[in-house]
């Protein structure tokens, strides 16, 4: 079942991570200012959860009377409150990020996660690495410093440097929170005292959807940004319809991405999750150089191979580990059945 979980997840996340960084940057660069109201934007489709979360609710009252209405106990609902404050900052400095920074060179930025998570990942839920595990990291951490070494060549122009330091700052931050939340997610399963089911899994990501479109509305409150966003649609280079189209699709897309991640670490681990994301982002740039024409510099081609490298290193070294674990259960089984039937 988790298998097919899996599966539903990456072709979820496949879609949330290529197609969301595009369309944010894709707000900006066409007239869209307005940071808080794209970090809301982020994490504001949430409402989307509650239609299979009805149906499952709807399951569950056929089969048995006084279902409750929510699976999640207190102390779930605690920690995915607080991951949900921790993910609308997230959310701000990725935008951040993104409002200065060419999607290519924002994305391999992002691909350090993965150090981040690996870190937070032994440290809160005491991962357990093997050598293909240790050596994805370390693949996908040379596949973003190889670029890292030639980001300056990708600063748009009439950008100052100051501005592209900044971007550069804000998206390493956002890499950091990221890295550290995927591991409290999985803490929270290991840690949630009840059975972890897939409602608990969509519970989890309204609650913490919920907690991080609030702190972004705080900001747009703050920021006066609910006043703003009808004027910056009227002068949105695209035209106002395409203004809310483009702030529909990437609020929806975005909602995937977050599926994508949660239900990963739900049927593996952080660790795959942020190793799943990670070798998706250099699709990313892919698509920026092909949708916004920026450059692709031979950098970009290397770590394209050491991403797919890792990737593929990874799952085989699974492959093999669980293959071995299947083969020796087999034998125990078989040693058991002769203990059985000796004399």
């Amino acid at each position: 079942m988790k298998i097919v979980f899996f599966s539903i997840s990456f072709f979820i996340l496949v879609i949330g991570i290529c197609g969301s960084p595009l369309l944010t940057r894709l707000y900006f660069i066409h007239g869209g200012k307005r940071l808080w109201f794209s970090s809301f934007l982020q994490t504001g489709a949430f409402p989307i959860i509650l239609i299979p979360l009805l149906v499952a609710y709807t399951r569950r009252l056929h089969k048995s009377t006084g279902t409750k209405l929510f699976y999640m106990n207190p102390r779930v609902l605690a920690a995915a409150s607080v991951i949900g404050i921790l993910s609308g900052f997230c959310s701000y400095l990725y935008v951040y990020g993104f409002s200065l920074l060419p999607v290519s060179t924002a994305s391999l930025i992002l691909a350090s996660q993965l150090v981040f998570t690996a870190v937070f990942a032994f440290l809160l839920v005491k991962q357990k690495f093997t050598a293909y595990s240790v050596n994805a990291v370390v693949l996908l951490t040379l596949a973003s410093a190889v670029l890292a070494m030639h980001t300056s060549s990708d600063r748009p122009a009439g950008e100052s440097s100051k501005a592209y330091i900044l971007g550069f700052v804000m998206t390493l931050g956002a890499a950091v929170m990221f890295g550290l939340l995927m591991p409290l997610v999985e803490l929270t399963y290991k840690l949630a005292n009840q059975t972890v089911t897939f409602t608990l899994v969509l519970e989890m990501q309204l609650v913490i959807g919920f907690f991080a479109t609030a702190f972004c509305t705080v900001g747009m409150v703050i920021n006066n940004d609910f006043q703003a966003i009808a004027r910056e649609a009227r002068s949105y280079e695209l035209g106002e319809t395409n203004y809310y189209i483009v702030v529909v699709w990437l609020a929806i897309l975005c909602q995937l991405y977050s599926f994508g991640v949660l239900g990963i670490i739900f049927s593996s681990s952080s660790l795959v999750s942020g190793i799943v994301v990670a070798a998706l982002l250099p699709a990313t740039e892919l698509l920026a150089v092909i949708v916004y024409h920026e450059k692709f510099q031979v950098e970009k081609g290397v770590s394209l191979f050491l991403s797919m490298w890792g990737f593929i290193s990874y799952f085989y070294g699974e492959f093999k580990y669980n293959n071995s674990n299947s083969n020796d259960n087999s034998d125990n089984e078989q040693k058991t059945e002769l203990d059985l039937v000796a004399p």
